[in-house]
């Protein structure tokens, strides 16, 4: 856990969110600011910066998000759907904990 990361607390509970889902190794609840009607967020429970600091060992459980998603979206109300991963600052990163964006049923966001 990351003392300052605003996702670790949410992991354990210390910041309250509207969760849809949650098993031994993710997290998944709505975003508080979202950009569609459906903007929920996948987060692993381990603590990784972003995806630029993924190794073999996280193999399994990033498998494991991007299968969620579909499963997800559909308990959501959604016949499709977009993900989004934000890697870094520079790739538009805000909160340093590894997630995934589920969004759909209308954008805020450019389509392409």
């Amino acid at each position: 856990m990351s003392v300052d990361c605003i996702f670790c607390k949410i992991v354990h509970g210390t910041i309250p969110s509207k969760k849809i889902y949650e098993d031994d190794d993710v997290i998944a609840f709505n975003d508080i600011n979202p950009s569609a009607k459906v903007h929920f967020l996948i987060v692993p429970k381990v603590h990784v910066d972003s995806l630029m600091g993924c190794e073999a060992q996280h193999q399994a459980l990033l498998g494991k998000v991007l299968l969620l998603a579909p499963r997800l979206a559909k308990e959501q109300g959604l016949a499709g759907f977009k993900t989004l991963i934000n890697t870094g600052k520079e790739g538009g990163q805000e909160v340093f904990h590894l997630h995934v964006h589920v969004l759909g049923g209308g954008y805020k966001l450019p389509q392409n």
